[in-house]
Parts: structure tokens; C-alpha cells; sequence
């Protein structure tokens, strides 16, 4: 079967021939993926930027963790009915598998993740712990259950930063996670959401697909005047971030209003230089988020089976897996928002 590989250290992506993951083992199930998503992280793999070296020891592998499809089979102790439709997490414990969920505080065994230390979805099919599938209502197709875990991380980080109703957000970054933030902070209650980017006006099309409006683009001005104009002068009481540039959070700080809490989501491969005296007598709070919980896929699905049109616009591009160097090169290039590849 054709699966896209990372095969050594470095820029580039190789689409192989390799054999099929044979019969799911103990507590496993065998998914053939009918739709995956191309993520900034794997992008990032792609250009083989800082931060991902943690991957060489696992090399080569099968890359790919934003999936949906059907379980074809399921091996000795996997009760999961063959032909469901599910979504994947990509969150693995090579160990104990009696665990039921990825990231359970009692799983003991190797953490990895499908598709940046294990092999993941860019393939045909790809076997995985049975308790790392989630069943996908009707309504749910597999293009949308391959957002599951995107939108499932931007949630995250709203539940990190405790968004409410009524409040004003401003959320940096146009990208994908950057859209599930701005979704998931309006499915929060917050009475405003203002997106932040750079040059980016496919993106910006897409977020207006999606309703959002208050989009302040930093390559015509500066970030503060621009959201202050949009408030009236009144500070945001959240920043979520999702650009991956430390700068884009000293930015944001001065239109984040005391006691404000700042949310980091990006991968950053650089330090970032706070100055902390204002930091702190804003009692500004900065807070992280990496991942996301089974609880808040469970969430998300039930978001995305309620109104499942309301999220489609964040695909833009739809290719079969062998043209998948394509789709990388039109994420890369911030010609697409996001891709999905269909094996």
C-alpha cells in the first residue's frame, strides 16, 4: 500500500509502497483510513525545523495523526465492532492495554503519537489500540471526523484559559488550530473572538466562512492599535495563541487586560523574551496547552454532530493520498488552509 514517510532527518516527505500492518494484535483494531488531515506539526516534520528532532530515534516511519475511517478488523480483547466509523487520537501508550483511554493517569508503558513516533494515517490502513478509537455519529463523515483532533486541541486550550460568556478573545494565528480556537471560544459563550494573522488572506477567507469578521492583519499595522480600534480601547480579556512565534506573545500583552490570562498552544522554536516587570504588575497569567483529552473529543464530536456544516469551511482542499507531496507543498506555502488526503 502507498503510505507517505519520513525517512531520515531533514526537509522532505517520501510516498513509498510498503506492506499492510497484517492482523491487529491484542487489543488492537485495524483502521482503514478513509480520510487524514496534513497538520502544521507535520508540515513543520516536512521542513524539518527545530523541535522535531525528537523524532529521529523512530525514523522511518508512517507519518499522519488527524484521521477518521472504519475498523476493518479487531484483534483478541478489542471491543470495537468492525465496520464502526471512528475517529483516532493519536495519543499512545505502548504498554498496558487495559487502559482504556490515551493519556489515562494509570497507563504505564513508552508515550507515543501516531504519526510523529509511531506509524499514523497516511496510509491505507494503519493498526492501533482499540481504546484510541471513538465512535462517529451519523452525522459526523470522516473529512469532518479528521478535524476531530485539531478542533479537540483548540478546545483544550479554551478550557486551559476558562473563556466564558461574554467575554472578548483575541486569537493569534489564522491557521487551523488558530480557527478551532476562534470556534471553540464562540461555542464557550465569548461575546467577541478577533483573529490575528499576517498576510495571510486564504485563511482570512476561511474565517469569514466560518463568521468571524474582527480579522487585524499585523503586516498593515501594529497588533495593539488595531485590536484597540476594533474594542474601542478596551483590553481583550484572553489572548490565545497559535502562531508559533514567540513575538506575537509580547505583542498581544499589551492589549491584555489586568489579570488577563494568555494562552500558548503554538510550538515555539525559540525562547521568548517576556518582560516581566509590566508581566507582573498586570498579574497577567500565562498558561500552556499541548494535546487534548478524550473528554473534550468526546466534546467536540458532539459539537460537530449538532451542526456539522458549521465547521466544512475549514477544508479547503481535498487530494487523493498520491498526490499528498502536492497537498504538503500547498500547506507549506500557505496556499491552502487545510488538506485532507483520502487514501
Amino acid at each position: 500500500m502507498l503510505a507517505l514517510r519520513k525517512t531520515q532527518a531533514g526537509f522532505g516527505l517520501e510516498a513509498l509502497e510498503v506492506p499492510e500492518p497484517g492482523a491487529p494484535g491484542p487489543g488492537e483494531v485495524t483502521v482503514r483510513v478513509e480520510a487524514v488531515g496534513i497538520c502544521g506539526s507535520d508540515v513543520h516534520a516536512y521542513e524539518w525545523t527545530d523541535g522535531y528532532g525528537h523524532m529521529v530515534p523512530y525514523l522511518p516511519l508512517t507519518m499522519g495523526h488527524e484521521f477518521a475511517g472504519r475498523v476493518v478488523a479487531a484483534g483478541p480483547g478489542a471491543a470495537v465492532a468492525t465496520g464502526t466509523r471512528v475517529s483516532v487520537h493519536p495519543r499512545v501508550v505502548r504498554g498496558d492495554g487495559s487502559i482504556a483511554w490515551p493519556g489515562d493517569p494509570r497507563a504505564r508503558g513508552e508515550r507515543l503519537t501516531l504519526g510523529l513516533t509511531t506509524d499514523g494515517g497516511f496510509a491505507a490502513q494503519v493498526n492501533v489500540p482499540a481504546g484510541n478509537v471513538l465512535p462517529l455519529p451519523e452525522a459526523v463523515d470522516a473529512e469532518l471526523g479528521a478535524l476531530v483532533e485539531p478542533l479537540a486541541v483548540a478546545s483544550e486550550a479554551v478550557l486551559v484559559g476558562e473563556v466564558g460568556l461574554g467575554d472578548t478573545v483575541l486569537v493569534l494565528g489564522p491557521g487551523t488550530i488558530g480557527q478551532g480556537l476562534a470556534l471553540m471560544a464562540r461555542a464557550a459563550g465569548a461575546g467577541r473572538v478577533i483573529v490575528a494573522g499576517r498576510a495571510d488572506q486564504p485563511r482570512y477567507a476561511v474565517l469569514r466562512q466560518l463568521g468571524f469578521h474582527d480579522i487585524v492583519d499585523v503586516a498593515e499595522g501594529s497588533l495593539a492599535d488595531q485590536v484597540l480600534a476594533l474594542t474601542g480601547g478596551k483590553p481583550v480579556d484572553f489572548v490565545l495563541e497559535a502562531t508559533g512565534h514567540p513575538s506575537s506573545i509580547t505583542d498581544a500583552l499589551p492589549v491584555l487586560r489586568r489579570e488577563g490570562v494568555l494562552v500558548v498552544a503554538g510550538i515555539h522554536a525559540a525562547p521568548l523574551s517576556l518582560p516581566l516587570t509590566v508581566f507582573v504588575r498586570n498579574r497577567h497569567q500565562l498558561r500552556a496547552s499541548h494535546g487534548s483529552e478524550p473528554r473534550t473529543w468526546e466534546r467536540v464530536i458532539a459539537l460537530l454532530a449538532r451542526e456539522p456544516e458549521a465547521y466544512r469551511p475549514m477544508i479547503t482542499h481535498r487530494l487523493p493520498l498520491d498526490r499528498g507531496l502536492e497537498g504538503f507543498e500547498l500547506a507549506r506555502q500557505r496556499a491552502a488552509s487545510k488538506v485532507i488526503l483520502i487514501p
